[in-house]
């Protein structure tokens, strides 16, 4: 299978447990970090189960709020999470139901990797920004501090060093680095760019709680521990319990890097 053939996300609840419950904390922070004041217009782009979406209507105390998402079990998990003033549309990143400049901050979280032209992505989002306005997003450290899935990755390529390496994220996603975001962002025009790491912790109870939403098939990492052999599937998953810090009271304690990036649309709003 292609590594596209992983990159599957569809089911808001197996997300949730997998993903889901890092994305609102990293949301919350990177909303911390943009600063932006109350009564703006606002565009979630690839808004997923709704986290950024939801703690943008929570903190930020939005005029207007669109989320879009391509998978419609997503658009139906983000509407039940939030409420007004977020709506909804099940929309394509490279297509936005958008006009030229109608919203002032466009922002995108853990989604700009998965989309076959980033590039393109971010010049949609500068587009229905206004003059002044912001784009910003963040995606996975993958390479080095996004830790429970590095150390997946680093047992996969114990067990399986040729065709499960060819997946891992780390590898396959060159552009979660910060020269590579703000490259993107000046590619696309967008001025005062800005780069950030935002750092959280990631608590497991214990190893069931990091090894079972793995088996849920949501993602590259499920996708690839669901394609496996029952026997295979063992072998990975105590090569990764092998790998883990765990505590005296069964815990597993690590850390999730984001990189998060900024930019400011040229001009200023008239009047």
């Amino acid at each position: 299978m292609a590594e596209r053939d992983f990159d599957v996300w569809t089911a808001g609840i197996a997300y949730e447990r997998y993903m889901g419950r890092w994305s609102r904390v990293v949301a919350d922070r990177f909303l911390t970090w943009l600063g932006c004041g109350p009564g703006a217009r606002w565009l979630d782009i690839g808004c997923g189960c709704g986290a950024l979406t939801a703690a943008v209507a929570t903190r930020c105390r939005p005029r207007t709020l669109l989320g879009v998402e391509r998978s419609a079990g997503f658009v139906a998990a983000a509407r039940a999470a939030t409420s007004p003033p977020a709506h909804f549309a099940t929309a394509d990143a490279l297509a936005l139901p958008v006009r030229n400049g109608a919203v002032d901050v466009a922002v995108s979280g853990l989604v700009l990797n998965f989309l076959p032209a980033p590039g393109a992505a971010v010049a949609e989002a500068a587009r229905v920004v206004t003059p002044g306005g912001l784009v910003a997003a963040y995606v996975w450290d993958y390479a080095e501090r996004m830790e429970f899935l590095r150390h997946f990755w680093d047992a996969v390529t114990t067990v399986d060093p040729t065709s499960g390496a060819a997946l891992d994220e780390g590898h396959r996603f060159p552009l979660c680095h910060p020269a590579p975001l703000r490259r993107l962002w000046s590619e696309a025009d967008l001025v005062d760019v800005e780069v950030t790491p935002v750092e959280v912790p990631t608590l497991f109870t214990d190893f069931a709680d990091l090894w079972d939403p793995f088996l849920a098939g949501q993602g590259p990492a499920p996708g690839y521990v669901a394609s496996l052999a029952p026997t295979a599937r063992d072998r990975l998953r105590e090569a990764l319990r092998e790998r883990v810090p765990v505590h005296p009271d069964g815990t597993i304690a690590l850390r999730a890097r984001a990189w998060a990036v900024r930019g400011r649309k040229a001009g200023v709003v008239a009047g």
